[in-house]
């Protein structure tokens, strides 16, 4: 690799450590070409990306960002995954990749603004993802108005429950 494809390369990834909201670093030594396809394979049809980089060009490109905390974790076999706009989606897989290959271990995250070890890793996977986010915001906005319009139809269903009671011991009166 000549001097302008690393610095094209740098400029890459430095665009990628910006713009993703869930950054992870894994270990894969030890792990099967097959395992590796499965995992890449997994993250694309995720959305996610999964690079492997030279921990030289890491540490250049994450010098500037707000990941910048995570150069120390650059040693070694280290897998990059990116997330893409579901950062909960990808903490997801990545969980499910490491469950499914025990050789894959995640060194280290970084998820708003902090660094994150295996643990803080699997903490964000078990957040709630962004579509169950906005499931409960609509259930909470539209609680509001059932409970007004609950309030609005209790005074006629009361009175109905009165006169239909009335009604009642008026006809066994009658009787």
């Amino acid at each position: 690799m000549n001097r302008a494809e690393k610095e094209t390369c740098v400029e890459a990834v430095k665009e990628r450590f910006v713009n993703a909201p869930f950054i992870a670093l894994t270990d894969f030594k030890g792990s099967t070409v097959a395992q590796m396809d499965t995992l890449r394979r997994a993250c694309e049809d995720e959305g996610v990306e999964y690079a492997v980089i030279k921990n030289t060009l890491s540490r250049i490109a994450v010098v500037g960002t707000d990941a910048e905390s995570l150069s120390e974790y650059f040693k070694g076999n280290t897998g990059l995954f990116f997330s893409g706009d579901d950062p909960i989606g990808a903490a997801k897989l990545l969980k499910a990749q490491v469950k499914e290959n025990e050789m894959l271990v995640v060194k280290a995250a970084f998820f708003e603004g902090d660094v994150l070890d295996a643990a803080g890793a699997t903490a964000v996977a078990s957040l709630p993802s962004r579509e169950e986010l906005l499931t409960t915001l609509l259930r909470t906005l539209q609680e509001g108005p059932r409970q007004v319009v609950g309030v609005l139809q209790a005074p006629s269903r009361d009175l109905l429950g009165v006169l239909s009671n009335y009604a009642a011991k008026m006809s066994k009166a009658a009787e």
